[in-house]
């Protein structure tokens, strides 16, 4: 009798038992691998803005194919040059103003909430809800690890420069993972959220250039300190939806407090008025030919994904949606389900 011998059944548990271990530690492998997925994704639309603009440049200026490719990574090197530039020389004392500023501001803002009960209990709750969040250790890291930060931020650019120089190595190297039958929708997806990418991040370039430039007009004429740092912060800010400028709204109403009524008053004028000809005229032009995502499940996904993967999540979270979104039209709706989206 050969009583060690698995029969059927124990041969099928046995490879089912395996295939799960492989599955858990391949998502706590991917867990822990959190920060290192963000980079590859930034470095992915890194990529994606090189190739944008090397088809402008072969389109417009009838650059050689060879040429095309570094030509537009010279272009992302010189932006981000010139906004280092714009950081450090331009807006720099106004930028020092505002982070010096900042502590102080919130400080006043959670002891006029403390005056009341009900405020009490909101700074009490924000607080505890904030101190546990990966997002709050990540800014706590910001201010020890800025080194890590520089650090990161060159290698998203040399992978996003790597990516861009062959991306079809990468695409034929993922889609090899897939059987023959399913690679062409995989194909297919990949194509359409690559091109949906790069019309959101023309998209975003347009929002974000409208969006500084008449915040930063509105607070200079409201008499706000600091206007051109705080409508420059409000354009980067519109990377995020919803989330991000509100975010950016606040230091700019705790700096117009400390000059008075009236700065406060044009303050929140600027950008009342601001987010009305965004919401209503901007937005809806820009993002006619993008995928258009309802605002409410863009609120909350933004959010889960900052308490998921921290804060370089969140500066993504807007990107990572629209992949999302777009792969679930496109593999689960139309491939699996039929349905005609």
């Amino acid at each position: 009798m050969k009583r060690l011998q698995p029969d059927g059944d124990d041969a099928r548990f046995l490879r089912r038992a395996a295939l799960l271990i492989l599955l858990v530690a391949i998502t706590v492998a991917l867990y822990r691998a959190m920060d290192l997925i963000i980079l590859a994704f930034g470095s992915m639309l890194v990529a994606i803005v090189i190739h944008a603009l090397a088809d402008i440049y072969g389109r417009y200026l009838h650059l050689p194919r060879r040429v095309q490719v570094p030509a537009g990574t010279l272009t992302v090197l010189a932006v981000i040059a010139f906004l280092v530039w714009l950081f450090a020389y331009q807006f720099g004392a106004q930028v020092n103003a505002l982070v010096v500023a900042l502590p102080g501001l919130i400080a006043d803002l959670e002891q006029h909430m403390s005056q009341s009960p009900v405020g009490t209990k909101i700074v009490n709750a924000v607080e505890a809800a904030f101190a546990g969040s990966r997002v709050a250790q990540d800014i706590g890291g910001l201010v020890t690890g800025a080194g890590e930060l520089i650090l990161n931020f060159i290698l998203m650019l040399v992978g996003g420069i790597f990516f861009a120089a062959d991306p079809s190595v990468y695409s034929r190297g993922f889609l090899m993972l897939f059987p023959r039958s399913k690679r062409d929708a995989f194909a297919h997806a990949l194509d359409d959220t690559s091109r949906t990418l790069r019309l959101w991040l023309q998209a975003q370039l347009i929002s974000m250039l409208s969006m500084g430039a008449m915040v930063g007009v509105g607070l200079w004429i409201a008499g706000v300190p600091s206007a051109a740092a705080l409508g420059l912060l409000a354009g980067l800010s519109e990377f995020i939806p919803y989330v991000g400028p509100t975010a950016a709204m606040l230091p700019a109403l705790g700096l117009a407090a400390t000059k008075g009524t009236s700065p406060l008053i044009g303050a929140l004028v600027t950008y009342a008025v601001v987010r009305l000809i965004q919401t209503n005229f901007i937005t809806p032009l820009v993002q006619q030919r993008v995928v258009r995502i309802p605002p409410a499940i863009t609120v909350f996904a933004i959010i889960g994904i900052g308490v998921v993967f921290g804060l370089f999540g969140l500066f993504f979270s807007a990107a990572i949606l629209v992949v999302f979104y777009t792969l679930i039209r496109r593999l689960y709706l139309r491939e699996t389900l039929g349905e005609d989206v």
